[in-house]
């Protein structure tokens, strides 16, 4: 790697404004150093760029689509704010940028929601922690990923710190857009916002080849059928239960009109679903459990050292909490990106029974199951299907179990599909 933001694709102009506030930033650091050392600022006494100035900025607010690099462009960022090369920002080798980019800098802190939901306690100890003077970098930076899933007593603590943050704290929020369902009015209100869009079907289908050496076919189609998103597509390219969890869910369409596989074809769902989080979780739970074991004390030699000391049930039971709270969330990703893809096929259908010309979300399928879709059902009830997938998706977010909120799917795509237009 070349230049920290050569990880973003597609955005370009993106990767010059914050190359830009970086090197902006550098200036401020040198001034607070010179302020510190008893230095007579260009600002004045010590104090700060003014507040118009992109350096002086605290916090950020990265947001975009599912897959389009908000995350990355996050922390590609606050590898450049880090970054010790002299002459260039984010160059991409120094030891800043190469600890922020693997995730071990002691003064850049990920908060990464294991669970469903970003805690109050993460906060406070993060923020607590962020407010200390920089270690080794210019900065203590605060990388809050899925800023949107913050608790509203999470939401209100963060906003505290962020209202009035330490003069070499700066906090970097990614969410998936600036709506008041995924970030405060409020806490949006106190951030400089950067806003990504989806990188283009070319530009993924470049990275899969030239990155992952993908065979070029393989690529395009990924990169076609992926909605813009670049992990998305590389797991659909490389992984063989990722492309049939994409078939099982576009099977739905069909099976909704079949009385008799409707159910069965929902619960297969699910359980693929719940399949592939046992899976991940399993790879993620032992390493977690065993280090915790070893840290306990258990596994050792000589008396007494073969199970953990009295006391420690708790522990254990706490970590046993979190990774059953991770797998639910786990669980419901998986599901959720299985329903997105089912409500672009409705989408599909829909944009070609209204003759819009716009590009098809499943280009692969439009033969065989948008084009037929479109003329069997009226756009009114293609409509009705996107927005039951949709009501299926609040209802997963909002704590119904998984199989009875695919049931209900079922029966309003069997009703949506079963009701044919009337003639004008």
């Amino acid at each position: 790697m070349t230049n920290v933001f050569d990880g973003l694709i597609g955005q370009e102009a993106l990767a010059t404004e914050l190359t830009a506030a970086a090197a902006a930033a550098r200036g401020a650091a040198a001034e607070l150093d010179h302020a510190e050392s008893g230095a007579v600022s260009m600002f004045g006494d010590g104090d700060l760029p003014p507040a118009n100035d992109s350096a002086t900025t605290h916090a950020w607010l990265f947001t975009g689509p599912p897959g389009s690099g908000r995350s990355v462009a996050a922390t590609s960022f606050a590898a450049a704010l880090q970054c010790s090369d002299p002459d260039q920002v984010g160059c991409g080798q120094c030891r800043a940028c190469t600890t922020v980019l693997a995730g071990t800098h002691g003064d850049v802190r990920h908060i990464v929601p294991e669970g469903l939901t970003i805690s109050v306690a993460q906060i406070r100890d993060i923020v607590q922690l962020a407010a200390r003077r920089p270690t080794t970098g210019r900065w203590q930076v605060v990388l809050v990923e899925d800023a949107d899933r913050l608790t509203e007593q999470g939401a209100n603590a963060l906003l505290k710190a962020v209202e009035e943050p330490p003069a070499r704290t700066i906090f970097l929020l990614c969410a998936p857009s600036v709506s008041p369902e995924d970030i405060s009015v409020t806490l949006r209100s106190r951030c400089r916002h950067v806003a990504l869009t989806a990188p283009p079907v070319d530009a993924i289908a470049q990275v899969l080849i030239e990155r992952d050496g993908i065979d070029a076919e393989q690529a395009r189609w990924a990169a076609g059928v992926a909605g813009g998103h670049i992990g998305r597509a590389r797991r659909l390219a490389t992984d063989e239960h990722a492309r049939a969890q994409r078939e099982q869910a576009l099977s739905l369409a069909r099976a909704a009109v079949r009385e008799g596989q409707m159910y069965a074809a929902g619960e297969t769902l699910v359980n693929s679903a719940k399949t592939a989080a046992d899976a991940i979780a399993a790879e993620l739970n032992a390493p977690e459990h065993d280090e915790l074991m070893t840290a306990l004390g258990a596994g050792g030699t000589g008396k007494g050292t073969a199970r953990p000391p009295r006391g420690t049930a708790g522990v254990i039971k706490e970590l046993e909490k979190r990774q059953k709270t991770r797998h639910t969330r786990i669980m419901r990703d998986t599901l959720d990106r299985a329903l997105v893809d089912l409500a672009a096929l409705f989408r599909d259908a829909l944009a070609l029974s209204m003759g819009a010309s716009v590009a098809m979300m499943h280009p692969d399928r439009a033969k065989d199951l948008s084009a037929p879709m479109a003329s069997y059902a009226a756009p009114e009830r293609l409509l009705g299907c996107v927005e039951a997938v949709l009501v299926c998706r609040e209802e997963l977010d909002r704590n119904v179990k998984p199989r009875f909120a695919v049931d209900a799917l079922m029966v309003r795509l069997s009703e949506e599909l079963s009701r044919r237009s009337q003639p004008a």
